[in-house]
């Protein structure tokens, strides 16, 4: 079974109480789990809606979106919730990071949104463990002003994998970073869905971060246009077949 599976998904949303406008139009797509996915898309072709419904911030207006199994689509906001923290780890281009606390207690976010908080032990022990995996664990006490914008993203992966989540989803986490930090926090990206199996769905619209991906789907006008390997969709773009 898919990780993620959707069917005919739209989202319309009233502006001024009166006016519909359809950022998605019955929409279909399937994530395998172990899958490295781009979402790209011009602005207003409907992929920050579709992330955010992955991520379960908001509902669609219809269709179906199954996650692990589960029908989310109609789960009340406290359900969504839940499913949030337990199952979905965000990465966001702007790192979200608490300016004045330490690497490993922005880990530990997540960790106090639970319902039933681990104990102080083991959450040091899971943020460690978590900060290990991204190579950090020589700055759980740094704050991030002593930090690179890469560590600092890495800051942020570590606190989307200390839940153990099902499912990473990254909104343009290269976004603000240079083509160093970008080239090494792909890198890990890659390493964490290659060894680990880590099921990934990321938004960029980089053609040379979304190279780095095994798929990319393609969103205009609140449809996927365009959907396989990356050499294929980026050619399609590159020569126009995909407009």
């Amino acid at each position: 079974m898919p990780v993620i599976s959707i069917r005919n998904l739209t989202r319309t949303y009233l502006i001024g109480g009166d006016i519909e406008v359809q950022a998605l139009r019955g929409v279909d797509l399937d994530v395998e789990k172990g899958e490295f996915v781009a979402i790209m898309g011009p602005s207003g072709s409907g992929k920050s809606t579709m992330m955010n419904i992955l991520g379960c911030l908001d509902k669609p207006t219809a269709g179906t979106y199954i996650l692990d199994g589960d029908n989310v689509s109609n789960m009340s906001g406290d359900e969504r919730a839940a499913v949030r923290n337990l199952r979905i780890g965000f990465v966001f281009q702007g790192f979200n990071l608490l300016a004045r606390t330490t690497a490993l207690e922005n880990v530990e976010l997540p960790l106090m949104y639970r319902a039933n908080v681990p104990p102080p032990a083991e959450r040091r022990k899971m943020c460690i463990e978590a900060l290990k995996r991204v190579g950090l664990e020589g700055r759980i006490d740094h704050v991030p002003t002593q930090m690179s914008g890469g560590e600092q993203q890495r800051v942020a992966i570590a606190r989307a994998l200390v839940t153990k989540p099902s499912i990473i989803l990254a909104d343009e986490p290269t976004g603000n970073l240079d083509s160093k930090r970008t080239e090494e926090v792909m890198e890990l990206f890659n390493e964490l869905n290659s060894k680990e199996g880590i099921t990934t769905v990321m938004v960029t619209h980089e053609p040379e971060v979304a190279v780095k991906c095994k798929r990319v789907v393609l969103f205009k006008d609140g449809k996927i246009i365009g959907d396989g390997t990356p050499d294929e969709v980026l050619n399609k773009m590159a020569y126009g077949v995909i407009r």
